[in-house]
């Protein structure tokens, strides 16, 4: 009869050690090296930053997936033709914008070599919490409220401790002004994480 009870308490033992091993969650932050692409605005990159947390899921020995949930802040300037396309809705004495997402990633990681280095790839979904009030008129809104961008880097784990550097570019038109001028972003992260 012990024996009978003894044997699945083991299984389930057995089972949840091993999804264990196979589940993480953590905290990361880093830097973003943003743009935005479009005749409005400047052709060159920004630093803001985000923050956040991640699981990692294991899908075998090496597939993983890794979901996440950050905030980012990307920054941008106002190029001048900005000031002849939408004269009547910018502030013409502003010149940059701060634009603050809460951005969901989904990540695929494929691990290249053990656990130490993986290449990761996927979509990631942005909406809009807030962006500079300043920079607009009359309350006018020039910014989607939601972006989707893919990403692909790499990861580096070093025991707990997780590194990481991305490319990100964003797929939708973020203009909702009008259909003037096509705004996407692009852009780097580099992030620093660890995993509890």
């Amino acid at each position: 009869m012990k024996t009978k009870l003894f044997l699945p308490l083991f299984a389930a033992l057995l089972f949840s050690q091993a999804m264990m091993a196979q589940f993480h969650v953590g905290f990361k932050g880093g830097v973003n090296i943003t743009k935005i692409d479009g005749v409005s605005f400047k052709d060159e990159f920004k630093y803001g930053y985000h923050i956040g947390g991640f699981a990692e899921i294991g899908l075998g020995k090496k597939l993983g997936l890794q979901p996440e949930v950050l905030f980012n802040q990307y920054s941008t300037s106002l190029d001048s033709n900005y000031k002849h396309i939408y004269q009547n809705v910018f502030n013409s004495s502003q010149s940059s914008v701060k634009l603050n997402y809460l951005s969901i990633p989904i990540l695929l990681n494929y691990k290249l070599i053990g656990n130490f280095l993986s290449l990761q790839a996927g979509p990631q979904f942005g909406v809009l919490m807030s962006h500079d009030k300043t920079l607009l008129q009359n309350g006018g809104e020039a910014f989607k409220k939601g972006d989707f961008s893919l990403l692909a880097g790499a990861q580096i784990k070093l025991s707990a401790i997780r590194i990481s550097g991305r490319y990100v570019i964003g797929l939708n038109n973020i203009n909702d002004i009008d259909n003037q001028d096509r705004w996407k972003s692009q852009g780097f992260q580099v992030s620093l994480g660890l995993a509890l």
